[in-house]
């Protein structure tokens, strides 16, 4: 669903750095609207309440940046990095979220992130950081930092790191571990909040990134990974 479209840009902020706002709490993009418009050198372009929509706007009008809540709705937002960073529009692609796991942070760099960084930022530096992005450097919060020092993808020097045929989306693992546990796939629809068409989607591509063709090799598959434990409860 279409949130907001801020329709043509005014002739004095074509010099602007133009962004999209991604994120399902309302307050939070309205925030963060708000610190970006007052600013002399941004422009809001489009607002998105599920990474489809941020997808589309970004389609629509290519903007320098698009700042993508990571939990929402729907479709991945890692995916829809993936996307967006594929079409090779030139823009930036910055998670804004509150989740400071590593696991989320390298599935981020992994899809062509050029910033993560949370949502208790002061605004000043993070608008520091989006103008650090815009000119080509990559930035992380501190505490990101801290935690991906000695990490490999956080060493190099390249924003994207080339994602391996198994490597599963955050989304995939959770549709895994719920499928292993025993719910259906209705059921699973229902406790992440999508539709099944999604989770059906989700389903077969976890199956064909790892080659497992049956319910069995699925279960083995995410106790060998680690997402689920032994016993199961089935």
């Amino acid at each position: 669903m279409l949130i907001e479209n801020a329709g043509p840009l005014h002739p004095e902020e074509t010099a602007r750095i133009r962004c999209v706002i991604a994120d399902d709490h309302e307050m939070l993009r309205y925030g963060v609207r708000r610190l970006l418009e007052d600013a002399p050198d941004f422009a809001v372009v489009g607002e998105a309440d599920n990474a489809a929509e941020a997808l589309r706007l970004v389609v629509e009008h290519k903007p320098d940046l698009v700042l993508l809540d990571i939990t929402m709705p729907g479709m991945s937002s890692f995916e829809a990095g993936r996307l967006i960073e594929e079409q090779d529009f030139g823009t930036r692609i910055v998670y804004l979220t509150m989740h400071d796991d590593e696991e989320y942070v390298r599935e981020a760099l992994r899809s062509g992130a050029s910033g993560y960084l949370l949502k208790d930022t002061p605004a000043p530096l993070l608008l520091r950081a989006l103008r650090e992005v815009h000119r080509g450097a990559r930035s992380l919060s501190p505490q990101i930092q801290g935690k991906l020092k000695e990490d490999s993808i956080f060493r190099s020097q390249t924003v994207r790191v080339p994602l391996r045929r198994s490597a599963l989306t955050i989304r995939e693992r959770e549709v895994m571990k719920l499928l292993a546990e025993g719910y259906t796939v209705r059921k699973a629809a229902a406790a992440l909040g999508v539709s099944v068409k999604t989770v059906e989607a989700h389903k077969f591509n976890l199956m064909r990134k790892l080659d497992i063709h049956n319910k069995a090799q699925l279960v083995t598959a995410a106790i060998q990974k680690k997402i689920v434990a032994l016993p199961l409860d089935m």
